[in-house]
């Protein structure tokens, strides 16, 4: 494995100053690693510029991980155009590669792949209970964050593709990183030279409460069609709530398992690659002990996993605010939720959850606890800017390339219908073969025909 630092690069795009360093290269299994790290504005829209009081930092820090497979020579990757990969989230770091395959073994045939920590997540200022206090009190903790969406995600990176001396590049984004390839569409699509999209057309427009009351449907309809696969979990299911119910259990982080909290291993329906380990989640529920039955060390270990965010707390912090435009969220998922009572934790039987975040999430995940007063002042918040320009949409001209899973229960397939509409050229693939985790089922062959919808067809092609 080699090692090698670079020094500082001084770069001036049109309208700021970045500071781009390069701070190692590795070369192991296959693939050359580059660390790239940008110092860009907070705000790029010069909404605090002149705050006397200091409150908010004047940059950031953004890292991200450039990836080329071995089989270009190193003069040879040079040359090679970049495709950027944005994340799913809001709050998840870029993919750690420890080789190349599925979608990023497609890709670094013909591209150098630049993987993103979105501001906020990975080495890009990570904010957490830790970090998110040194921003001063929540009223000027929720103002730093109003920076942490896709409007400033999309600045980020036109930043770094100056940076790097870039033209137009291709983007890949993933679930909320197709969210991030819309606004890239909507108000710098001239650095784009095409845009490829996985589970991730987002609604144009709001409230958030017709994405939940869409996603709510299709998870019940994903738990039936779990339980009806392993009916001996419906029981498992409810021995648990009933145990849960009546016993006090505690994670290994010393946080107390509810059956609400439990009911967060639905994120497991989610998907085709890992829906099965939920079915190996529940076999390992309960052992026995001197006090009876009680559930294991091994299954509150993997649920700690799940429930807690402290890993990623930036996801229950701004996930509301990814629909957010004009209009307050006001915890719209848990407002949803009194419309369908089958999922209440008191409900019989217990339906599993999805991706949805709660008000008691700040009350029960010690990760999340010091963040509360914050994330109610987000909920409240009633003036985020418009992420999206359905005008400039409608007369796209970004070859754009779309996969919309049938089943998925996290971005609704009919709402991904009406979106893909709106944005003029943009080709759909309708598929029921895949659900949310699409590419970690068969990432080659969903990027190579993405990839290939938009190099055969031009942006006048109907949608």
């Amino acid at each position: 494995m080699a090692e090698a630092a670079v020094p500082a690069i001084e770069v001036t795009p049109a309208a700021t100053t970045v500071r781009h360093t390069v701070k190692a290269r590795h070369e192991f299994r296959g693939m050359r690693t580059a660390e790239h790290y940008f110092t860009v504005p907070l705000d790029h829209f010069g909404a605090t510029e002149g705050r006397a009081d200091g409150s908010l930092p004047e940059t950031i820090t953004v890292f991200a991980r450039e990836y080329v497979s071995t089989a270009h020579t190193e003069a040879d990757a040079e040359g090679l155009p970049w495709l950027l990969f944005l994340q799913g989230g809001p709050g998840g770091r870029g993919n750690r590669l420890a080789s190349l395959g599925g979608w990023s073994k497609a890709a670094a045939r013909d591209f150098r792949i630049l993987m993103l920590d979105q501001r906020g997540t990975g080495l890009s200022s990570p904010i957490d209970r830790t970090t998110l206090p040194l921003q001063g009190t929540p009223g000027q903790q929720a103002a730093y964050l109003e920076h942490f969406r896709a409007d400033s995600i999309v600045a980020d990176a036109e930043a770094i593709r100056t940076a790097l001396g870039s033209g137009p590049w291709s983007i890949y984004g993933q679930s909320y990183g197709g969210f991030c390839a819309l606004t890239y569409l909507s108000f710098a699509p001239g650095g784009l030279k095409e845009a490829l999209i996985t589970g991730g057309l987002a609604p144009l427009s709001g409230p958030a409460d017709n994405v939940y009351r869409a996603t709510f449907q299709r998870v019940a309809s994903r738990n039936a069609e779990y339980f009806s696969w392993y009916p001996e979990d419906r029981r498992t299911v409810e021995r648990i709530a009933r145990h849960l119910r009546d016993h006090e259990e505690f994670l290994p982080d010393g946080g107390r398992l509810t059956v609400e909290r439990f009911q967060m291993v639905g994120s497991f329906l989610g998907g085709n690659t890992r829906v099965d380990g939920l079915h190996y989640l529940l076999e390992d529920a309960f052992t026995e002990s001197l006090d009876g039955n009680r559930l294991s060390d091994a299954f509150l270990e993997q649920v700690q996993g799940i429930v807690s965010r402290l890993p990623n707390p930036l996801y229950a912090l701004m996930h509301e605010s990814i629909y957010g435009q004009g209009q307050a969220s006001d915890w719209a998922a848990w407002r949803v939720l009194q419309e369908h009572p089958e999922f209440s934790p008191g409900a019989t039987p217990l339906l599993l959850t999805g991706e949805m975040v709660y008000p008691w999430y700040f009350e029960q995940d010690a990760a999340l606890k010091p963040l509360r007063q914050v994330a109610h002042l987000l909920a409240a918040k009633s003036d985020w800017k418009p992420l999206y320009d359905s005008s400039r949409l409608a007369v796209n001209s970004v070859p754009v390339a779309a996969a919309v899973y049938r089943d998925d229960i996290y971005v609704d397939r009919n709402l991904s219908l009406e979106t893909a509409a709106a944005v003029r050229g943009l080709q759909v693939w309708e598929t029921a073969d895949f659900h949310h985790d699409g590419i970690a089922d068969d990432g080659e062959a969903i990027f190579g025909r993405l990839l290939g919808m938009v190099r055969s067809a031009g942006p006048s092609a109907s949608n």
